[in-house]
């Protein structure tokens, strides 16, 4: 049997969760300006942009992100600093794409067919990221 890692001090608990927490609050908003932006450029929404739906989603998205960035260094807490904070980022890219995916692109609604497809995709958006 391996013997555990010693009990993080407070100052590397500190120097590990609050970049978390801060980066998983920047993610959120940057999820929510990509698919604000992705809106707006194919007109796919009500609105254009979609501001209203996504500006009232703003709040809870990066409370959630923050709280997913706390828990996945939380359960990394014996972990070197660099490897918690690099799965961090990790997970909140992953969730990024995840949510530009389901919430930007809004695939079947009638936007502008000279600009996107069909599936509302804009066309700057990498091609080997799931949309």
């Amino acid at each position: 049997m391996t013997p555990r890692a010693a009990r993080p001090s407070p100052k590397k608990r500190f120097l590990t969760l609050v970049p978390a927490a801060l980066a998983g609050i920047a993610a959120g908003c940057a999820a929510i300006s990509l698919a604000a932006r992705a809106r707006e450029y194919c007109d796919a929404g009500a609105e254009p942009g979609g501001r209203l739906e996504l500006g009232l989603t703003l709040l809870p998205l990066t409370m959630a992100f923050g709280v997913v960035a706390l828990l996945v260094a939380f359960l990394l807490d014996r972990q070197p600093v660099a490897l918690q904070l690099g799965t961090v980022l990790l997970v909140l890219a992953g969730l990024t794409v995840l949510y530009f995916s389901v919430r930007g692109t809004l695939d079947g609604y009638p936007g502008n067919p000279e600009k996107c497809g069909p599936d509302n995709v804009p066309p700057w958006w990498p091609g080997w990221l799931p949309a």
